[in-house]
């Protein structure tokens, strides 16, 4: 299993307690040149509306977010403005016209797909149940009056997508990859 691999589980374990603005971790500006991408992971705390930069086990940037539902809940199926919960991976990346930037992830994986199947056996879906798909990381959407402070103010407005104000978003952007694991937890 690669190192980055054992780094992800272990920090699945520590509890993320105790991190504020006061650390610094929040303004930092970062160096992508400084930074080994193959060595990049994101953690995405949903139930603290935060985004972990970590480069190995290092914590190097924290970014505030917000997702689609209030509620927290796992995504299900298509349409339920929920965000996926998960280990997923940046499938593509693109500039994006709405959102500034875009980084898909691929969602639904094996994983997703065994939940959505179980959940389905069990009749908490129907059977005609569509997965959904095209969850991302992405900037706010300004065309649509929405600015930086509904991350600021936790302002959940997406339909299952992770969304960062713009100038995080460009900044995650050019340190990430295609690849980049990508921890999604509640």
């Amino acid at each position: 299993m690669p190192r980055y691999c054992w780094s992800i589980l272990l920090l699945l374990l520590i509890p993320l307690a105790g991190f504020n603005s006061e650390n610094g971790l929040y303004t930092v500006k970062l160096n992508p040149a400084a930074i080994d991408a193959d060595k990049v992971f994101l953690l995405i705390d949903k139930s603290d509306y935060r985004m972990y930069l970590y480069e190995d086990v290092t914590l190097i940037k924290i970014y505030k977010v917000v997702f689609g539902s209030r509620d927290m809940l796992d995504k299900q199926r298509q349409g339920d403005r929920q965000t996926p919960e998960g280990t997923f991976h940046i499938s593509s990346k693109r500039y994006d016209g709405r959102w500034s930037r875009f980084m898909l992830l691929d969602y639904p994986n094996e994983i997703s797909w065994a939940k959505f199947h179980q959940r389905q056996q069990q009749g908490i879906l129907p059977a005609n149940a569509d997965i959904g798909g095209g969850i991302g990381i992405h900037g706010v959407e300004y065309n649509s009056g929405i600015r930086d402070a509904y991350v600021d103010s936790r302002i959940n407005w997406t339909l299952g997508c992770v969304s960062m104000k713009n100038g995080d978003v460009n900044e995650l952007y050019d340190v990430i990859k295609v690849g980049t694991p990508v921890v999604i937890r509640r």
